[in-house]
């Protein structure tokens, strides 16, 4: 396709109509030049294809079934690249059995708050976590010949006014946690699309904002694919086209083509700008005609991997007494509306039509045989006293009693957030009663967020599905009665309580602002810095097995900031039977000059070991995992310093740590002014030297003497009252006449010169 000679011939009319949708979900024709409507449908989970045939009647608006695979805030927990990959490539496969241009998703947006309703369809706190996840899942995908959309960029991280609400976020923060979590994955797969999300960032929305668009997703990380806006996104359509908002979705039914036009030909915008976003539609089309292949699918094959990915997510958060696996030649109960109607994906535009479902009750028969007490309704708060009384019946007469329970589907969806941390009131009675009853008590969760556990003391097991496809069923099952080790590990804190969180206070904002006060300090990197206790903590996750961690190494002691660092370490199976562990690593930089988090995750590896079996895990680390965001070079720098290299079970569980010095780094400048802090000066070696020589000399010119030859001769006491004067003070308790102000200033001129020419 040339598409450089095609826009040479089109007229701006024409070129407009290619900036919108011509309907909900197809991009616009062009019949002079060929050029058909190619089509976008919801994902990240899984396809969410509706108007199945491609007409833009109601009597044809038929959705097409597509296999739920677990969402992002399972496959997040399992930290595993690979598996992410074969998920992509799956529903990458579906994708172009239904003439799938580009599928929308995934969603790396930042679990700021674990109330936002939408969190079920992001991946982690983390943004490196997210970032490399993101990555897999669309390297998997787009290896089909099938494009992404990485969504939402950027600071989507509420639903409430989320139209209209404007993120307020410093500069540091919006780049090393909101913005990192899109950076590798566009950087590393290019994905064939961006999608700009609905709210503002600092007053200006994200839609229309050159510095997102062009500087940063262009220029600084060379993003060459379309930007498409989140539908209903648009404000100010020319803006867009300006900023680098190539397609305005969905149709805008002319009106914003004919704005183009004119601001075009009032010579408010150059139609250098709508070219370019032609051009990059164009490119889009040319994507898909080039790798659309078509073909069929296996749904049973599908359904059968979602089985096998939820297991692989699964969380299993407590195992008092090894009470799983199950024995199945115990007596076990299923209670709870959960176990025979599974809640496994979540509301709003990612909801799919699935296959088949399965549930715990159906994949049970594989095992033993159970009975069964529904114990609550799926949607009610209220306890029931009939259904709870039957079910506490069920767990007295049980050897074990296995609690469905979780978050219902009207608490978690695409356009509310949560009012609470709270489960349902009838769940957690029902856990509390049946505790009393039976000490054998295993629940089993299925939610997309964190949730406040006051029940947790009264079970000896704890599994966490989050939402974990349409199989989740099987999957339960296989964890449950041993056949699968659960692995997962998870991607968010849980923590004690809502009160505890980041951005508790002012969490969504009033009216239309809300303000990120919080700033790096978002998830571990909060409860870390704060010491405090949580429920869970990050990367945290128990298996049928234990593991032992061993013998780190360090390929250098030093090394340059843009070298290369090899970090190994040995994992050992010291338990009986096989298992995965996910083996993390963190960096610590203590001595920066700049505040950062206590550990930052910058590396992870999924080992499998057979019992005894032990491995050496590998990690690379480069520029990335040392650097923090200078808000002074307005890019990432590494300092020169030491900094530590831990590896861990979780981010409260380190078990072997190193470190390593850094050389040739970036050092700060620093500008002493006449209001700085003395301390600062003398902490300095060079700029203490000038500093205490100018008093020295300015004394001794009027015949006195300075009894301090050096920072060294101060004594304690003096140096702590001296150390936090501001310079200016000088004036006042030094009796020199010679030491004036335009003096001090001076000599600071001449210090400030002096440090930073060293650098």
């Amino acid at each position: 396709m040339n598409i450089e000679k095609i826009l040479s011939e089109m007229m701006l009319e024409e070129k407009a109509s290619l900036c919108s949708g011509s309907d909900f979900w197809h991009t616009k024709a062009l019949e002079r030049f060929d050029i058909e409507p190619i089509m976008l449908s919801d994902g990240p989970h899984g396809l969410r294809k509706t108007n199945r045939n491609h007409c833009k009647t109601e009597a044809n608006d038929e959705t097409a079934i597509a296999v739920c695979f677990p969402a992002a805030c399972a496959t997040a927990s399992s930290f595993d690249k690979t598996l992410l990959e074969k998920m992509g490539k799956a529903i990458g496969d579906e994708c172009q059995a239904e003439d799938i241009a580009v599928i929308l998703g995934p969603g790396v947006n930042i679990k700021r708050s674990p109330l936002c309703g939408r969190n079920f369809e992001y991946f982690s706190e983390d943004p490196y976590l997210a970032s490399h996840q993101a990555a897999a899942l669309i390297k998997g995908i787009q290896s089909k010949g099938v494009g992404t959309s990485i969504k939402h960029f950027a600071c989507n991280n509420q639903e409430t006014r989320r139209m209209a609400v404007s993120a307020n976020v410093d500069e540091r923060t919006l780049h090393e946690i909101y913005l990192s979590a899109f950076e590798y994955a566009i950087k590393e797969t290019k994905p064939w699309t961006v999608m700009a999300s609905y709210n503002r960032i600092n007053g200006e929305y994200t839609t229309q904002s050159k510095y997102l668009l062009t500087d940063i997703l262009r220029d600084k990380w060379g993003f060459k694919g379309l930007v498409m806006s989140d539908w209903g996104a648009v404000d100010e359509r020319e803006k867009g086209v300006e900023a680098g908002l190539d397609l305005q979705m969905p149709s805008c039914h002319g009106k914003t083509d004919e704005i183009i036009v004119e601001a075009v030909k009032s010579g408010k915008l150059d139609e250098k700008y709508v070219d370019e976003c032609v051009r990059n539609v164009l490119k889009l089309y040319d994507k898909y005609k080039t790798n659309h292949k078509g073909g069929q699918w296996d749904p049973k094959k599908d359904h059968e991997l979602s089985r096998k990915i939820a297991t692989e997510c699964a969380v299993l958060l407590k195992n008092d007494g090894d009470i799983l696996p199950l024995d199945n030649s115990k007596k076990i109960c299923f209670i709870g509306a959960f176990a025979k109607t599974p809640r496994f994906q979540g509301g709003g535009s990612s909801h799919i039509e699935c296959t088949e479902i399965t549930s715990a009750l159906d994949a049970v028969k594989e095992y033993c045989d159970v009975k069964f007490a529904l114990g609550f309704e799926a949607e009610s708060n209220d306890p029931d006293e009939k259904l709870i009384s039957e079910a506490v019946e069920l767990a007295k007469n049980s050897d074990v009693a296995v609690i469905f329970a979780g978050l219902p589907d009207s608490f978690e969806y695409e356009g509310g957030d949560r009012k609470h941390m709270r489960m349902p009131d009838c769940q957690c009675e029902l856990i509390k009663r049946a505790a009393a009853v039976n000490k054998n008590i295993v629940v089993v969760l299925h939610n997309g967020s964190p949730m406040e556990m006051p029940w947790l003391d009264n079970a000896k097991g704890v599994l966490e599905m989050y939402l974990a496809g349409q199989a989740s069923g099987g999957a339960v099952c296989d964890l449950l009665f041993g056949k699968v080790n659960p692995s997962g590990k998870l991607a968010e804190t849980f923590p004690l309580c809502h009160e505890d969180t980041p951005a508790f206070i002012g969490e969504f904002g009033c009216g239309d602002n809300v303000y990120y006060n919080e700033g790096l300090y978002v998830g571990y990197r909060w409860y870390d810095k704060r010491k405090l206790p949580v429920l869970f903590p990050f990367g945290y996750g128990l298996s049928y097995t234990k593991f032992e961690y061993s013998d780190i190494k360090l390929s250098a002691d030093e090394i340059n900031a843009d070298g290369e660092l090899t970090v190994s370490v040995t994992v050992k199976n010291i338990g009986s039977r096989a298992g995965k562990e996910v083996v993390q690593l963190y960096v610590s930089d203590k001595h920066s000059s700049v505040d950062r988090p206590v550990r930052e995750l910058k590396g992870y590896e999924k080992v499998a070991l057979e019992a005894g079996e032990s491995k050496k895990v590998f990690f690379k680390l480069d520029k990335s995992a040392f650097a923090y965001y200078s808000t002074d070079e307005h890019d990432w720098v590494v300092e020169d310093g030491r900094y530590d290299i831990e590896i861990g079970a979780s981010s409260r569980d380190i078990r072997q740590s190193a470190y390593i010095f850094i050389n040739n780094g970036y050092l700060p400048k620093v500008r002493f002014t006449i209001n700085s802090i003395v301390g600062d000066i003398l902490a300095h070696p060079a700029a203490a030297e000038v500093f205490v020589d100018f008093i020295k000399s300015e004394v001794a010119k009027e015949g006195g003497q300075v009894g301090i030859q050096s920072v060294d001769d101060f004594p304690a006491d003096l140096m702590q009252v001296f150390s936090d004067m501001s310079v200016r003070t000088t004036l006042d308790f030094v009796s020199s006449k010679g030491i004036t102000r335009e003096k001090l200033i001076a000599t600071l001129n001449r210090l400030n010169d002096i440090v930073n020419d060293e650098k």
